[in-house]
Formats: C-alpha cells, sequence, structure tokens
C-alpha cells in the first residue's frame, strides 16, 4: 500500500470490515480498490468500509467506492460506509449523494 492510505481488515465469514486511514486519491484509488477486493472473502455478505479515519477523498476516492458497490450488488453481495458526521469526506460523499446507492451510517455498530 501506498504511504497515501492504510488498510486493516477484519473479515470474518458474513462480515468483511475493513478500516481505510489516511487520503484515497487518483495516485492511490486503484490500489486500494485491489486491495479491498482481494481481502473479501467470497462467502462474504456484507463489506463495511469505515472511513473515520480517511482525510481526503477526492473523484477517483469516489469512483472507486460507488464502482465497488455496483459489483458487490452484481454479486448479492451488500456494501456500507462508515463515515462520522464531523468527517472531512462526508461532505464530499453527501455532494455525490452516495448514500443512495450505499447506506452511510455515523458510527461502526458493535456487534
Amino acid at each position: 500500500m501506498t504511504g497515501l492510505a492504510h488498510l486493516d481488515v477484519d473479515g470474518r465469514t458474513d462480515l468483511c470490515l475493513v478500516r481505510i486511514r489516511g487520503e484515497i486519491d487518483v495516485s492511490n484509488a486503484a490500489e486500494v480498490s485491489a486491495e479491498v477486493e482481494a481481502c473479501m472473502p467470497n462467502g462474504t455478505e456484507t463489506l463495511v468500509i469505515d472511513l473515520t479515519e480517511t482525510t481526503y477523498l477526492d473523484s477517483a476516492g469516489v469512483q472507486f467506492l460507488y464502482h465497488l458497490a455496483q459489483r458487490l450488488q452484481g454479486r448479492r453481495q451488500h456494501m456500507r460506509l462508515v463515515v462520522p458526521e464531523e468527517a472531512p469526506i462526508r461532505s464530499v460523499l453527501e455532494l455525490t449523494a452516495m448514500q443512495r446507492m450505499i447506506p452511510m451510517d455515523a458510527q461502526l455498530a458493535v456487534g
């Protein structure tokens, strides 16, 4: 992974949690996308991407999330985002109406 973003993965049978820390931009969006897809087990029903510690997201990052959600939907898998209300990237996601395609939670539900 580039120095801009770091992924922490917690993969289980029915849920895969990926925490992305740092920045997602045109220089690393393809690499982040490939890593997320590679770490998700085939039998996983839901992918949760925690963007709590993501400090920057440009249009390439938005495109990565959109395309990933489309691919998962085609495989009958689900995707959710965790983006706190005060996160700097939340306004970008709301401006692009990402919440219409991918459910967004303000905090990670433990359970």
